[in-house]
């Protein structure tokens, strides 16, 4: 597969927790892609022009030999079956259930704690903002996102199931929405968000918005 097979669509600022999942996907899969991106601020996203308009006028989108994909979890989904295991790595775990487990914390962390997402932008994850305290709303949906991140991680291994998945990412990504801005996050979760952060496929994308930040 060559690099001008694949490309990733992504936003101009790499502040999307959602290319971040798709952009990780790819570097774990060991597939070469193309990055490119559209200016959301300016509304390039719908124009007829780009690939996305004619889905859902979002990023992250990814092409690959002709065909279009949107939604980050339906391009993990992809990845993982067009580009299987053994001859290429796993981001799901083997586990029938844990795979199906893996799929759900990834739809209950796009679909629910909006007032985190709200309060806690990924301005404060990817350009070090900080924010005001958090609303009585903020903080029921961070004290909802500490008991269930802590009853999945009661096992005090390092990764969701054993061995790493691309779940990983995106509950890491959203408790660091608060350990990075400085809020009261129990340790063990802010100690496993801070582990999978150093991963190498995290930190290649935390680069990109750093470079376009400076």
């Amino acid at each position: 597969m060559s690099e001008s097979a694949i490309t990733l669509w992504s936003d101009a600022e790499y502040f999307s927790p959602y290319v971040l999942s798709a952009y990780v996907a790819l570097h774990e899969k060991g597939l070469p892609f193309t990055l490119k991106t559209v200016d959301l601020d300016s509304g390039a996203q719908r124009a007829p022009n780009w690939p996305g308009f004619n889905l859902t006028q979002r990023v992250p989108v990814l092409e690959i030999e002709g065909f279009e994909l949107s939604e980050s979890t339906a391009i993990d989904e992809y990845l993982e079956e067009r580009f299987a295991p053994p001859e290429w790595e796993r981001i799901y775990p083997l586990d029938l259930q844990k795979r199906a487990r893996a799929r759900q914390i990834q739809a209950w962390l796009r679909s629910d704690l909006m007032s985190i997402r709200e309060e806690r932008s990924t301005t404060v994850v990817f350009a070090g903002a900080k924010k005001a305290p958090l609303s009585a709303a903020g903080q029921a949906s961070a004290a909802k996102l500490f008991a269930i991140a802590g009853e999945l991680l009661a096992h005090d291994k390092p990764n969701l199931f054993g061995e790493w998945c691309i779940a990983d990412v995106d509950l890491a990504l959203m408790l660091n929405r608060l350990v990075l801005n400085g809020d009261s996050v129990p340790e063990r979760l802010a100690d496993y968000a801070t582990f999978q952060w150093q991963r190498s496929s995290v930190q290649r994308f935390v680069a990109l918005s750093a470079k376009r930040a400076g």
